[in-house]
Formats: C-alpha cells, sequence, structure tokens
C-alpha cells in the first residue's frame, strides 16, 4: 500500500496527483479552485482534493515528489545572464530577489506550505524528478504502449526544451536533448506575443488563426530566426529574441523582419497576423514531423509519445499521425506542466522503487476524468439554497429530452461525473450545442464564451463513427489530434466565396457540420467512449437516434479567462452569467427563462484576466 504525491508548482499551471500502488487516484490543476486561470501557487487545495479522494490524510502518503529540480534551473538562469551580460540587467535584478528568497530555499517552502496541511509532526520524505523526466514519465507510463519513443517539447525546463526517450517496460532512458535558449516552445510563444496573445495561455489562438492566413511568412523564419537539420535538431538566431535576458519575448529587429511593431492586446486582427500564425504553424509542423522521423530511425520503435507543452499543438499532431511514421501515437491529455506532477508521481514508482509496468489496452487515464465530482443531494441542496428552480429526471429521461433541446438549437452546459484533469473539457464540465447548427459557432463565442469570433469548436463524436465523418481510424479522447472531414459532407464554394480573403471567410459554412468545420475542413476531434464516460457516450446516442447525427459540439464550461468550472456554485454562475438557454448539473435539469432575476452586474466580466 504506498501512496505518491506528485506537486507542479510556482510556474504556472500548479497541480497535484495522487497515486496508489501505481494506479492513478486523482489530479487537479490548482486553478479550478482559486478561480485563477493558470495559476502558479502552491497547489494547497488541489492536493486537498487528491487526499480527501482517497480518503487520507498526508501522513499515509510515502512520498511527496516536486516536478522539477530548482538548484539546475538556478544554475540556467546565472549562466543565461553571463552569457549574454551586460544585457538584461534589468531583468536579472527584477529575478533574483525571489529566488534567493524562495526558489533556492524550495525544499524548505514546500515542507512549510506541507505541513499546513497536516497535524503530524512528520512528513513524507521530499523527492525531486528533472522536468523533462516528470514530462515523459506523464506520457510513457500511462501509455498503451510497453515500448515506444518519448518526445518532449517545451518552453523550458530546467536545462532541456526537446528530449528524446526510449521508454521500455518500467524505465525511461534518455537519448538526447536539446537546451534552453534553442526552443520550439518559446518561438511558438515568441510569434504568440507578438500576435498580440497572452504568453502561455493564447498559444492555442494562435494555433485557430492560422487557417485564416497564408504562409507568406515561412522562408522569412526559416532563413532568419530558426536553422533547422535534417535531423530536426535546430537552433534559434538570438539577435531577434529577447526572452533569454529581457522581459519580452521579442525585439525590434523581430518587428522589422515581420512588417511592424507586435499587435496591441484586444486590437483588430489583420491580415498580417493571420499570415504570421500561418507561417509560424508550418514551421512548428514542419520540426516536429522532422524530429518524429529522427526518432523512428534512432530508436527503432514502432510507437511514439509526446509530452510539454507543445504536444497541445493539435494540429501538428494530427500532421504527425496522419504521416505514418509510426504506427499509433498517444499524447498525454494534461501535456502542459499540470501533467508534470502526475508524471513524477509515477517516475517515482516506476523507477526509484523499480516497481513494474504492464500497458493497457487503451490508456491508464480514466479518459482524464480524475477531479472532483458532486453527487445529487449536493447539487440539489445547492439549488435550493439559492432557490433555483430546477427538475431531477433519471438518465432515462434526461437523456432523450437533452436531445431534443441540443436539436431545438439550444445551448446547454453540461456538469456531469469527475472533472477533466488537463485544458479541455470531455464531457464533464463542457457547454454543448447542435453542429448542424449555422447560427452555433458565432453564438456560442460571442454569447456565451465572451471570445473572438475566429474561434473554432471542437465535435464531440460517437467513437464508432468517427472515420465515417472524418479522416481518422483511430481513437482520439483527449480531443489532441486534428483531422479532415470526411468530403462527403463539405458544401463546395462559390466563385466569389472563393475570393475572399481572411476573416471574410469566418460565416461561410464549410461542410453539414458547419460549427465544427474550420476554414480548411479540419476538426479538433474528441471520439467518446462507453468504458470512460458512460453518460456523455448515451447522450450522443440519443442525439444520433433523434437526429441521425452522432456528433455535438464541445466547449470547456466556462467564458474567456475563466478556468474550467470545478463545483455546482461555478456552473450556476456561469450559466446565469452568460447566455446558455440549460443547464444540467448530473440528473438535475434548469431551465433559464425558470430562474429567478440575475442581479447584473458588468463587473464580473473584470473578475477574470483575458488570455
Amino acid at each position: 500500500m504506498t501512496y505518491i504525491l506528485g506537486i507542479s508548482a510556482y510556474y504556472h499551471d500548479s497541480a497535484s496527483a495522487l497515486i496508489h500502488d501505481g494506479q492513478i487516484v486523482a489530479a487537479a490543476q490548482e486553478e479550478r479552485f482559486t478561480r485563477k486561470k493558470h495559476d502558479p501557487n502552491f497547489p494547497q487545495q488541489a492536493i486537498r482534493y487528491c487526499l480527501d479522494a482517497a480518503d487520507i490524510d498526508l501522513d499515509k502518503v510515502d512520498y511527496v515528489v516536486f516536478y522539477d529540480k530548482p538548484f539546475l534551473k538556478f544554475e540556467r538562469l546565472l549562466e543565461t545572464y553571463l552569457s549574454f551580460a551586460p544585457k538584461g540587467f534589468l531583468s536579472f535584478i527584477q529575478a533574483m530577489p525571489v529566488w534567493l528568497k524562495e526558489k533556492l530555499y524550495l525544499k524548505s517552502l514546500l515542507k512549510k506550505e506541507l505541513a499546513n496541511l497536516t497535524t503530524s509532526k512528520t512528513l513524507p520524505p521530499l523527492l525531486f524528478t528533472e522536468h523533462h523526466q516528470s514530462h515523459a514519465a506523464s506520457a510513457f507510463f500511462p501509455s498503451p504502449f510497453q515500448k515506444t519513443g518519448v518526445l518532449c517539447l517545451d518552453g523550458v525546463g530546467e536545462w532541456a526544451t526537446t528530449s528524446v526517450w526510449l521508454g521500455e517496460n518500467n524505465q525511461l532512458t534518455p537519448q538526447w536533448q536539446m537546451n534552453f535558449p534553442h526552443s520550439l516552445g518559446l518561438l511558438y510563444s515568441a510569434f504568440t506575443y507578438f500576435t498580440g496573445f497572452k504568453v502561455n495561455s493564447g498559444e492555442y489562438k494562435l494555433m485557430g488563426l492560422a487557417p485564416y492566413g497564408e504562409p507568406r511568412y515561412v522562408q522569412t523564419i526559416l532563413d532568419n530566426l530558426i536553422d533547422v537539420k535534417e535531423d530536426g535538431s535546430f537552433q534559434l538566431n538570438m539577435d531577434y529574441f529577447n526572452y533569454a535576458v529581457g522581459l519580452t519575448m521579442t525585439n525590434r529587429a523581430f518587428d522589422k523582419l515581420f512588417d511592424g511593431p507586435p499587435r496591441a492586446r484586444e486590437s483588430e486582427l489583420t491580415q498580417r497576423e493571420m499570415d504570421i500564425a500561418r507561417s509560424i504553424q508550418v514551421v512548428t509542423e514542419e520540426v516536429v514531423l522532422k524530429l518524429a522521423q529522427t526518432v523512428k530511425k534512432e530508436l527503432d520503435v514502432d510507437y511514439l509519445c509526446l509530452s510539454g507543452g507543445v504536444a497541445l499543438n493539435c494540429v501538428a499532431n494530427g500532421k504527425l499521425l496522419q504521416a505514418g511514421i509510426f504506427k499509433d501515437i498517444w499524447i498525454q491529455p494534461a501535456a502542459g506542466d499540470a501533467g508534470g506532477a502526475l508524471g513524477a508521481a509515477l517516475s517515482v514508482w516506476h523507477e526509484y522503487l523499480d516497481k513494474p509496468r504492464q500497458a493497457q489496452k487503451n490508456d491508464s487515464m480514466q479518459g482524464a476524468y480524475l477531479g472532483p465530482q458532486f453527487d445529487n443531494l449536493e447539487i440539489q441542496h445547492y439549488l435550493d439554497s439559492v432557490q433555483a428552480p430546477h427538475e431531477y429526471l433519471n438518465d432515462n429521461e434526461l437523456l432523450p429530452r437533452l436531445a431534443e433541446i441540443l436539436a431545438e438549437e439550444n445551448v446547454v452546459g453540461l456538469f456531469q461525473g469527475r472533472m477533466e484533469f488537463g485544458p479541455r473539457a470531455l464531457g464533464g464540465r463542457s457547454i454543448l450545442g447542435d453542429p448542424r447548427s449555422v447560427k452555433m459557432q458565432s453564438v456560442m463565442n460571442l454569447k456565451i464564451k465572451y471570445r473572438e469570433s475566429f474561434r473554432p469548436f471542437a465535435p464531440s463524436i460517437l467513437a464508432e463513427r468517427v472515420h465515417d465523418y472524418f479522416e481518422l481510424d483511430g481513437a482520439s479522447p483527449y480531443m489532441l489530434l486534428v483531422a479532415n472531414v470526411q468530403s462527403a459532407f463539405h458544401l463546395p464554394l462559390t466563385d466569389e466565396q472563393q475570393t475572399l480573403f481572411g476573416i471574410e471567410k469566418l460565416n461561410i459554412p464549410r461542410s453539414s457540420l458547419p460549427a465544427i468545420t474550420h476554414l480548411d475542413y479540419s476538426a479538433r476531434i474528441q471520439t467518446v467512449h462507453q468504458e470512460t464516460n458512460p453518460r456523455y457516450y448515451g447522450l450522443l446516442k440519443a442525439f444520433e437516434t433523434l437526429t441521425n447525427c452522432p456528433v455535438l459540439v464541445n466547449t470547456s464550461f466556462n467564458v474567456r479567462g475563466e478556468p474550467l468550472v470545478c463545483t455546482p456554485q461555478d456552473a450556476y454562475q456561469c450559466f446565469m452569467r452568460t447566455e446558455m438557454d440549460y443547464l444540467v448539473l448530473e440528473n438535475c435539469l434548469l431551465t433559464k427563462l425558470k430562474q429567478p432575476a440575475w442581479a447584473k452586474d458588468e463587473a464580473w466580466q473584470q473578475e477574470f484576466e483575458l488570455d
């Protein structure tokens, strides 16, 4: 009986994960509890949740493990400033007090924080894994492969920005790595910054904007910013970047390359930003494919696992799968730093304690449904406390009723089962709509999510029907693969429509499922499986029975800048503050028109920092 608690914290996306004899018990990001998106602070509430999920106190935990090694990170910081001196002095003097006061004493700080979670006088042993080791472990150990290559791509850990590992049985063997400042993740983040989005938050917007642009800056990037070799290894030209020592990502030399200064946050998007987004996406895909080919050649493996923030680039993932380099790929659903908490815990179990591992047929992530859940009694008690009228329906009544509601072009908030771990809503904390509706994308973006109109929505589809609608043969349970809509569903463009540019193309239906079909006829797919989410699967079945369509629009249950909803209270507040039509809290169905008047408070949108 061994419990291991993993922690990631103090950069972004703090999280906690608990495993018991190698099995994942619970995992959650701190942001879901504090309501601060990408919260970097010590994950006190996430840890409390994980311990509660196992019904144990901290004194029953055998090991606590942190997801990176602060002394190595400090070494990188010092060496970077020394190598770039005298540049970056302002950044240096801003960073040093924090490091000298807190981060160099991280072990003491962690022990102090952990002591606040227990009355016991003794704490579990505290261990540290390396950052990319945590990423690699989070990708390999839960994967369905017994032997596989592992590719980790992110901004930066201690030193590594790209690393390759061989995962076999219960061991990860490092092969090689590329180090800071040469980073594909930081390159992509530099363009995120330059196009006016928030770094470590808005990268997915850049990816979503790419189909509206033309790849006219690809050669500019390859000639000036990144030297990519045939094996996928690369070097960045640091003359154009400021992130190593400065307070911004790019500099004036970068501005000259791309026809002017960075776009101001929240200002109008122009064709330049769209073309830049398309161009850096093309370059990213080229690097990922070349690296994957090298992993295949060097390790002679049939499978590949991916982790690190770049692994959330589902367009690149789709291109990689389509290339057929490997028989299959598997991506950790919490591929960013949050997943490091889980990887660190699994690394201790399998590598430090040398415990055996047997790959499962699908994977051991349990559909990523690893967060808190609430029963109907708790939900009804809350609804009664706020005098919210609701109906209680058993599943046999609820699911067909919801199918009818959705088929009438209503928007539904779905809150059921355990909350998802990772950035994607997968039918536990989701907002749903009818993909056949021409107006659904704009309604959801502007009236529900309060976000940019160009942002695409993802389809959820019954797993066994995926190939009928999309050019995808396998599973995509974590919404981390993009594939094309089958040509049979495409709608031809008129001659006039074909001449349109950029954002002008937004409102032209591309297929008979217009709400989920992106400009280039692609979609970010979630396959829904009866084994991991039977109720969401049942809803899709009911919708298919009614409409002959096994697909729903699925977006995260939140508004722009807000973390995914965690509790019934979070869900009800979001429901009442937006123009959502219906809300489902487990078996409780709420109709907006029947709810008591909600005090209009426009200031609530200021609660959440825009991403």
